[in-house]
């Protein structure tokens, strides 16, 4: 594969003794250090690049070493649970730079003593290619090209079981174990042989005594081109053996995995993998097949988000020939904060948020603070198609963006109004100001065109995210943020969790009914907070007051093409103009009795008003509520937000807390 490629050669070298046992991995690495030392002496490179965690690896790194080549090693500081854990970090101890795939790699090296400024978090340079091209309009005929005309997408098995060359025995008896339980399945199966570690020779007698090859569910291949690998996986109804690629690979088109065994017992890996590391019979193989088949889950980013060979390329270009050879070790205590101020070694953690506002549709890079490091703006569109058109390409300029703005994108958040049901990523129904946008599906187009985690919650709700984690939330157990602009809404956080309710409608907070006999809401009902005290509410009176001459006051002047707003009632009001007055003094204290309502409901130990209309409803609602509410909650403070943009930073904080939880 590599000569198809046209790379140039500089040399081959046969290293690889038959055998497949214990004796024949010691005598290859012996082959391999006695052939070596003529190719790098003659090829004479400057950074030799290494992979992995394969003895013939150990092989190259120990010659390099002596020889005094730099050695850069990919994919270094991961856990998986065999020999190759040994042999990795020997590698690791020999290479003089590093670019790993995880944060949590990353934290290894550094326990490992390296030193943090040859340290790159990379991501998995495989993502590159994988992320690029799992999309294919071919890939039926590719799946078809392996296991016949007949089979079906997603209605098929990919297994892949290797030999744990520190338990051979048991490694064996599961292989026999996994055929077993998929010979009783009967689904279509693609097995590829197990690679040529010790024990794989008898891991081949079993498939063979069980007529493997012949059998007509199964295809067995010895080797696969990555490319149709990729379609053949993303694919797949299920995978099961004990590869890495089912904890790395897999992960990223949200395929089921079944990991057999202890050989990736450390990896990290995506909610789509369900280990049976005691699999000693089949029975629990074969549920554990009925649990994972033709399941889907999200995409997982653990190991890469697709732009890792720009960024070793970067790092590589970033070192310095001339210094030192030496290698130095980290041995003091490993500080807490390991963020460094260069940026090839560690980009900042990001998440892209979205607001689908009334007016505009808003996207924007966020920082793990809090930080808005860019921001992008368009008028939403009136349709569907239009709207998601547009999503969709600001997403990605913004990915794009992110890479240059040394941002690494861990999820996307989406802010919109309407009820939402967060737990699918699907907008129910929306608000009249947002058309053509009910039983919408805003996870599986945008997490399938950035290949990220998407999150999407209602803009109430995303206002209390954001000031839980960045606002006057931080660190409050119990609190309500109703947020008061062109509508009414809001969110509540109990116990530190954010309420849905039943049927995704908790919050609601605009539809509290303070009156029987109140105006006309937009819900259809009466009465509603909304309907006195919203943006849209305060801008309806003000129209009427002007078609009735009413809202004339010296020193306010409007034009006559000046279209009437709520700003103009609440200056009147300022100016003495009675009549305004009076509508506030009732949207106050409506508001106000709505909130009253709110905290002999759930109690919270604050209040947070925000939005464009927050800093003039403060004072009356908090007099509103130590003179009409109960003496227990009658102290209980209301403050206004200083958050710029609750909608986007609530919208990044549900992907900045998931995923750092996660990687931590």
């Amino acid at each position: 594969m590599i000569e198809q490629d046209d790379f140039d050669i500089g040399s081959k070298l046969h290293t690889i003794v038959r055998g497949e046992d214990e004796a024949a991995m010691v005598e290859s690495v012996g082959l391999a250090l006695v052939k070596l030392p003529d190719v790098l002496q003659r090829l004479s490179p400057d950074i030799l690049v290494i992979h992995g965690d394969r003895f013939d690896a150990l092989a190259l790194a120990t010659a390099a070493a002596l020889m005094n080549i730099r050695i850069l090693h990919v994919e270094g500081g991961e856990v998986s649970g065999t020999i190759d854990d040994s042999i990795r970090h020997a590698i690791t101890k020999l290479a003089h730079y590093h670019a790993c795939c995880t944060r949590r790699a990353e934290q290894h090296l550094i326990a490992m003593c390296e030193d943090h400024s040859r340290i790159l978090l990379a991501g998995c340079p495989s993502y590159d290619k994988l992320l690029s091209n799992n999309h294919r309009d071919d890939y039926m005929d590719i799946i078809r090209s392996w296991l016949g005309d007949k089979v079906q997408e997603s209605d098929y098995i990919v297994a892949l079981q290797h030999p744990v060359t520190t338990d051979i025995q048991n490694s064996i008896k599961i292989y026999g174990l996994m055929l077993d339980a998929l010979i009783s399945f009967n689904k279509k199966t693609l097995i590829l042989f197990p690679n040529i570690d010790a024990g794989s020779k008898e891991m081949v007698r079993v498939m063979r005594k069980k007529g493997i090859e012949q059998h007509p569910n199964f295809k067995a291949v010895k080797h696969i081109p990555f490319d149709h690998f990729i379609q053949l996986v993303s694919h797949a109804g299920c995978m099961i053996g004990n590869s890495s690629c089912g904890v790395r690979e897999a992960g990223a088109f949200g395929t089921p995995v079944i990991n057999l065994g202890s050989r990736q017992t450390g990896r990290e890996t995506g909610e789509n993998v369900l280990h049976v590391r005691d699999a000693d019979t089949q029975d629990k193989i074969y549920h554990a097949l009925e649990l994972q088949f033709g399941k889907r889950y999200p995409c997982s980013k653990i190991y890469g988000d697709g732009n890792a060979v720009p960024r070793i390329l970067k790092f590589l270009r970033t070192i310095d020939l001339n210094e030192p050879l030496q290698k130095t070790f980290c041995f003091p205590s490993v500080k807490e904060c390991i963020s460094q101020d260069i940026d090839h070694i560690l980009e900042t953690q990001s998440a892209l948020a979205v607001d689908l506002g009334g007016t505009n549709l808003r996207v924007a890079i966020v920082g793990m603070r809090g930080k808005i490091v860019k921001k992008y703006t368009q008028p939403n569109p009136k349709t569907f198609e239009a709207r998601m058109q547009l999503m969709l390409k600001m997403c990605v300029d913004a990915t794009r963006d992110a890479v240059s703005l040394n941002c690494r994108i861990l999820g996307v958040g989406v802010s919109t109004g309407g009820r939402v049901n967060p737990q699918e990523g699907v907008v129910l129904h929306s608000t009249k100001l947002i058309q053509e946008w009910s039983s919408v599906d805003l996870r599986t187009p945008l997490s399938d065109a950035l290949h990220l985690p998407v999150w999407v919650d209602n803009d109430g709700n995303c206002a209390a995210l954001a000031e839980k984690k960045f606002g006057h939330g931080k660190g409050v157990e119990n609190f309500v943020t109703v947020i008061t602009g062109t509508g009414i809404g809001g969110g509540i956080i109990q116990n530190n969790e954010l309420i849905h309710g039943t049927t995704f409608c908790a919050a609601e907070l605009g539809h509290i009914i303070v009156s029987l006999e109140g105006p006309e809401c937009s819900c259809g009902s009466r009465g509603c907070i909304e309907a006195y005290a919203s943006g849209n509410a305060l801008q309806r009176e003000a129209k009427r007051l002007h078609d009735e001459d009413l809202l004339k006051v010296e020193g306010l002047n409007i034009k006559q093409a000046e279209p009437i707003t709520a700003i103009h009632l609440i200056n009147a009001a300022r100016l003495g103009n009675n009549s305004a007055d009076a509508v506030l003094n009732k949207a106050c204290t409506a508001l106000g009795m709505g909130i009253v309502n709110i905290l002999h409901i759930v109690n919270p130990t604050l209040v947070i008003l925000s939005g464009v209309l927050a800093s003039y409803y403060h004072a009356p609602v908090q007099r509103i509520i130590s003179e009409r509410a109960l003496q227990s909650a009658q102290n209980i403070k209301v403050l206004t937000s200083e958050l710029e943009e609750p909608a986007l930073l609530g919208a990044a904080s549900m992907v900045l807390d998931y995923t750092t939880r996660r990687l931590l």
